[in-house]
């Protein structure tokens, strides 16, 4: 995981406290790279490197550079403990995660302190942010599939971006292969993930999501799979979208 509302009704809107709690038990796991966070940990590197080469393109920058966004605003919704929060703080960015769940965000302001780095963290939601505030990279990931309504929380993170930004959002297809590697596979065989972590009905279809962002006047610029080599136990991008995708949104 254009809505403006009070910050008890937009919470009411896409907020679930069944998962706040499901993650809040997970938090002090988030930085086992071994543990129950492990897939996470594993596809981290790829997130990075695809939102980080977005980020590039879109405001110029080099890619290689140690601080390539630097002085760059990004938000991270539904941050954990941040697993990327950090490696963007070393980028440059000025970074703000944000995650409804106070023990997520206690544990990734443990972890921050711990390795040096000043990042803006807040027990909140997307509704309760300042509306005047904006920034120039908005993250959404693995985020949409646990909200209770996807609509008014993109509209919610669209209204977060300042004019020439952009969006990345990352989530689960919703058919019948997302059900048999998401859930059946992830949560049941291979045990990646607790059972229970996803809901096959909440999975968004990458049209959904493109019609939830072209109300919000954005448009995909970018989309890829994201698939898994269970021989080479690794993640790779893919242009296969069948059960994990990226978008990259800007405006139109």
């Amino acid at each position: 995981m254009a809505m403006h509302a009070t910050s008890s009704d937009a919470s009411a809107a896409s907020v679930d406290a069944a998962e706040i709690e499901k993650f809040s038990k997970l938090s002090e796991q988030w930085w086992d790279p071994r543990g129950k966070m492990a897939p996470l940990h594993k596809i981290n590197p790829l997130r990075l490197s695809f939102i980080r080469d977005a980020a590039c393109r879109k405001f110029d920058r080099n890619a290689r550079s140690l601080n390539c966004l630097d002085g760059l605003r990004l938000l991270d919704i539904g941050c954990g403990a941040g697993l990327l929060c950090e490696p963007f703080t070393r980028l440059g960015a000025q970074v703000t995660g944000i995650d409804p769940s106070a023990t997520n965000i206690a544990a990734a302001n443990l972890h921050a302190e711990k390795s040096g780095l000043s990042i803006d963290y807040r027990c909140t939601t997307v509704e309760e942010l300042d509306p005047d505030e904006r920034f120039d990279v908005v993250l959404a990931m693995e985020v949409v599939e646990h909200v209770v309504d996807v609509g008014a929380f993109l509209d919610r993170c669209a209204s977060m971006m300042k004019p020439g930004g952009l969006m990345v959002v990352s989530t689960l297809n919703r058919n019948f292969r997302s059900f048999a590697l998401g859930i059946v596979a992830a949560e049941y065989v291979l045990r990646w993930l607790p059972r229970g972590t996803h809901q096959w009905e909440k999975f968004v279809t990458p049209d959904e999501l493109a019609q939830h962002l072209e109300r919000n006047k954005l448009g995909i610029t970018e989309q890829a799979g994201v698939s898994y080599n269970p021989i080479a136990d690794r993640w790779s991008i893919s242009s296969d979208m069948g059960v994990n995708y990226m978008v990259v949104a800007e405006e139109v």
